[in-house]
């Protein structure tokens, strides 16, 4: 079973830069998504990579901020984000995709980490 764990959280003024790391043994053969959740709301999608590297996805949000990306080799899927806000805070999680359908819908992730908190003070 995958168990994956988050790490590089922490807190950065609006428009600093963070980069998020999820390490488990056997994630390379996984999709993996980083999803985030802030107090009192569900959690969101936040980028998703294919297991081969290929494909990416990201919240509309994020596009242009955020860069994931993968190494296989070492079983790790990095979430490089920039130009953060104070909206980006929350506990962030990755998750490996579990089942088929929307790259957005945590309902189709599972073996979710514990979360690494990030803040973003304005």
């Amino acid at each position: 079973q995958v168990q994956p764990i988050e790490s590089g959280g922490g807190s950065v003024q609006a428009g600093g830069s963070l980069t998020l790391s999820c390490a488990a043994s056997g994630l390379a053969f996984y999709s993996v998504g980083w999803f985030r959740q802030a107090p009192g709301k569900d959690r969101e999608f936040v980028a998703r990579i294919s297991s081969s590297g290929v494909m990416t996805n990201y919240r509309n949000s994020m596009k242009g901020r955020a860069t994931i990306s993968r190494d296989n080799d070492k079983d790790t899927v990095t979430l490089q984000m920039n130009s953060l806000k104070p909206e980006d805070t929350a506990l962030y999680y990755c998750g490996v995709q579990t089942k088929g359908g929307l790259v957005g819908d945590p309902a189709n992730f599972g073996s979710w980490g514990p979360g690494t908190q990030v803040t973003v003070s304005s």
